[in-house]
């Protein structure tokens, strides 16, 4: 694991620095909901609404096209009427959230203590 000293070292919490860019579009509360849905495999768009609940059509519209561009998910368009759309992750998103399922779980497991605790 690196160590803060050698990430401060990197210009990792500089202002401008492309890693807090990455830690925006992935640690945000859609971003993370998103990539997490889709570690269950591929999704269409209608499925992420449901299974991001509470998102909205633009907040998974824009969420979605940052991911893409991030090179985390895929979009696949098939020419079809209506027209047909998947997301999945790519590897580079399948590696990422390999390492933040732990994460998810560790909050998932402890977040009733941690909102509970005054």
């Amino acid at each position: 694991m690196v160590s803060f000293a050698e990430l401060k070292g990197t210009g990792a919490f500089s202002p401008g620095c492309s890693t807090r860019v990455v830690l925006d579009h992935v640690m945000s509360r859609w971003g993370v909901l998103v990539l997490w849905a889709l570690t269950d495999g591929t999704r269409r768009w209608g499925e992420l609404r449901r299974d991001v609940d509470g998102i909205s059509e633009k907040m998974l519209g824009s969420t979605l096209r940052q991911l893409v561009a991030d090179g985390l998910v895929r979009r696949e368009s098939y020419p079809t009427v209506p027209p047909h759309v998947e997301y999945q992750l790519t590897e580079r998103g399948e590696d990422l959230m390999a390492r933040m399922l732990p994460l998810i779980e560790w909050i998932a497991v402890n977040a009733d203590d941690i909102v509970t605790t005054p």
